[in-house]
């Protein structure tokens, strides 16, 4: 389950566009970040995907992906043209297919690699669809079947596009827009599949054209309720509703941060309470957090990315990133399924997991110096030229560096703290059975 948003330069503080998502995965399911450079092909290539091979293109693009450990796709990311985009998780009533195929995070990232433009990634996925669907296991320990909605961005424009199986929606963002995990076009939009209204009629979701409605007539209901998908994008949408105007990087900082609640809120308080920044909780609805964040700022003067590269922004920093400067070696090696000391992800996990023990009073801790240090960061970049490689690099280098070395001194200071609150007994089971999973030594 995820969240993305999106702004455009009118309605932005600095006339710029924004964008941001939340990444929700299973607790234990490692993400990264990878900067993968473009290159030439030739006209017989091929490119293996998660589960399949398709033919490469001629030319693909540098891309900077936030991708869980095990599949060849991205849940987000952004490329050198400042084309940006995010998936969502969404459940229709056309049956998700199981076969081995592209999955939305595939579809993505080809997006990326293939396009100059939103409009331009916006015709590669759909031609993509029509070509071979979207199908394949989406989980790396169980069976997940989805489609997927996308959130497409550039430095000028934004559109987002939503899909059932082989069919598809579009719709142009005017200033703001942003989605989670159902369907959100209703009866009005700039494209759609051929057959989109035909097969709604045929199947009797509704009678005829005019009382379409491709959210009522698509969805499936179990999964779109139970996700809080609703909630969590009305959430989305009115932050940017009341910011528009002074929409910025702390803006979207703050909205991928937020809870259901005051400083009280604690994650083991509800079985079914989805948040922006998803805890995983107890029992079969809440099995999924945030497992990374990014922020993107499109512009022609350059593009810059936020990334927290961990789990939880709420405990994490929004370290800046460029495409051509790379990530630093201080972003560690890629994780996998179990606790790896040496990964910046799993690392963070120390941190989080301790926090968890009374989450109210040691989150507070950790977000009185992240802000201050964030403030800190953004008010010295904007003094570094765009043309300034080497002090770009140099600055990406210690902010990661810092940020590794922040992490071990926050868990030192929770780590022996006593617990202002008992958390529920079955959410601390739970968490002990997923570090038992993980081999986390929390």
């Amino acid at each position: 389950m995820c969240d993305t948003a999106v702004a455009l330069p009118n309605v932005t503080k600095d006339k710029k566009t924004y964008f941001a998502k939340n990444s929700d995965r299973e607790p234990n399911e490692a993400q990264y970040l990878e900067v993968i450079h473009g290159g030439q092909y030739q006209s017989n290539d091929k490119v293996k995907c998660t589960y399949i091979e398709i033919p490469q293109v001629n030319k693909t693009f540098s891309v900077l992906l936030s991708k869980p450990y095990w599949i060849w796709g991205a849940e987000m990311g952004v490329n050198e043209h400042g084309v940006a985009i995010g998936n969502e998780a969404v459940f229709t009533k056309l049956k998700a297919g199981k076969e081995p195929g592209l999955i939305g995070m595939d579809i993505l990232r080809l997006a990326l690699e293939r396009s100059t433009s939103a409009e331009e990634a916006l015709h590669v996925i759909v031609g993509l669809l029509e070509k071979y669907g979207q199908s394949g296991n989406c989980s790396a320990t169980h069976g997940l079947y989805y489609h997927n909605s996308f959130l497409i961005a550039d430095r000028t424009e934004a559109w987002v596009l939503e899909t059932a199986d082989k069919q598809w929606v579009a719709l142009k963002v005017k200033d703001y827009y942003s989605i989670s995990n159902r369907l959100t076009i209703g009866n009005h939009w700039d494209m759609a599949s051929e057959d989109l209204v035909r097969i709604a009629i045929d199947r009797k979701w509704c009678k005829n054209k005019s009382e379409f409605h491709f959210a009522n007539c698509y969805s499936d209901f179990i999964f779109s309720t139970f996700s809080r998908a609703r909630n969590r994008r009305n959430c989305t949408y009115k932050f940017l509703q009341a910011n528009e105007g002074k929409i910025d990087l702390k803006s979207m900082f703050s909205l991928l941060r937020q809870h259901a609640g005051d400083e009280t809120w604690a994650p083991d308080q509800s079985l079914t309470e989805w948040t922006v920044c998803v805890h995983e909780g107890f029992g079969p609805i809440r099995q999924s957090q945030t497992t990374g964040s990014l922020v993107s700022r499109l512009s022609v003067e350059g593009d810059q990315h936020y990334a927290t590269g961990t789990s939880t922004p709420c405990l994490s920093l929004f370290k800046p990133i460029w495409l051509d400067v790379g990530l630093p070696e201080t972003a560690g090696p890629k994780p996998g399924a179990c606790f790896d000391s040496d990964s910046l992800w799993w690392e963070h996990e120390l941190l989080h997991r301790t926090a968890l023990k009374d989450f109210p009073r040691r989150s507070r801790i950790i977000r009185e110096n992240r802000d201050a240090i964030e403030t800190e960061w953004l008010d010295q970049i904007v003094k570094i030229p765009y043309s300034d490689f080497i002090r770009r690099k140099a600055f990406s280098e210690n902010a990661f560096s810092m940020s590794r070395s922040l992490s071990r001194q926050w868990f030192e200071s929770i780590r022996y703290l006593a617990a202002g609150k008992k958390n529920a007994c079955y959410y601390d089971w739970e968490w002990r059975k997923l570090n038992r999973e993980a081999k986390i030594p929390v």
